[in-house]
């Protein structure tokens, strides 16, 4: 699916584009794929000469599942001293947190195709392997009181500027936490799961982003919050929204 787009980008770019053919879900669960584009990533920064390419231009880019990827492996590699640091990262309407299931596009673009609010969870699910009730985790009821306090800071639709609020958002009711769900939700907080979680730590010493977020997009928001936690760190972002933009668009 992705050889045209990828061989598009390396002539338009001329540059010289890895595609790694990462292990998937469900067959081989989480977090086999971020291991292996970690993997491939250290590779390449260590042989990128072999491949004439220069190890201090190297630009690490995913879309949607891969957006995730690709933040994740930015992030995994900012203490690296062994290794090139990274120049940029490019995100296309990424998946980056599970806190918030109703921020402003999920409640505006729940039944737009192809990326459902219900379809995003179903294989966020099936990614970490997981079996938990849909209608709970859209309630927020999979988040205990202390992660609420911390992440409220990071993952909150008073972050999402007024103007993607127009179309159809309202304020969601605050549900009780469930201690057996909270236990089962573990790993959904993982960085290497929700990159936007990571700690202030990691994302000050993120290279310079290039963030892609589309309106009609359940996903929108998450790319909308990680722009303004990079920025208030001072990491400079290029943003790109597609108005008439859907998930999928690239």
């Amino acid at each position: 699916a992705y050889e045209r787009t990828c061989r598009y980008f390396c002539r338009k770019t001329n540059s010289v584009v890895v595609c790694v053919g990462y292990r998937l879900a469900p067959e081989h669960p989480f977090p086999a794929q971020f291991e292996d584009c970690l993997t491939a990533a250290i590779h390449f920064l260590r042989t990128a000469q072999d491949h004439g390419a220069d190890p201090s231009r190297i630009v690490i880019c995913g879309d949607s599942s891969g957006g995730t990827l690709t933040a994740a492996v930015a992030q995994a590699l900012v203490n690296r001293r062994d290794l090139p640091k990274v120049r940029a990262q490019i995100l296309i309407y990424p998946f980056l947190q599970c806190v918030d299931l109703n921020l402003p596009s999920y409640q505006q673009n729940e039944r737009v195709p192809i990326l459902l609010k219900e379809r995003t969870l179903v294989l966020g699910l099936k990614y970490i392997n997981k079996d938990l009730c849909l209608e709970e985790l859209f309630k927020g009821c999979h988040v205990s009181e202390d992660r609420r306090l911390k992440y409220q800071k990071w993952v909150s639709p008073d972050y999402i500027p007024h103007e993607f609020k127009t179309r159809g958002y309202k304020p969601s009711p605050t549900y009780p936490p469930s201690k057996d769900i909270c236990e089962v939700a573990e790993s959904m907080f993982d960085p290497v799961f929700s990159p936007l979680l990571a700690e202030d730590s990691v994302i000050a010493q993120l290279p310079e982003t290039f963030i892609l977020t589309c309106e009609f997009d359940v996903l929108r928001d998450d790319g909308l919050l990680y722009k303004k936690r990079l920025e208030d760190h001072g990491i400079k972002v290029t943003w790109c929204h597609l108005q008439e933009g859907f998930h999928g668009t690239v």
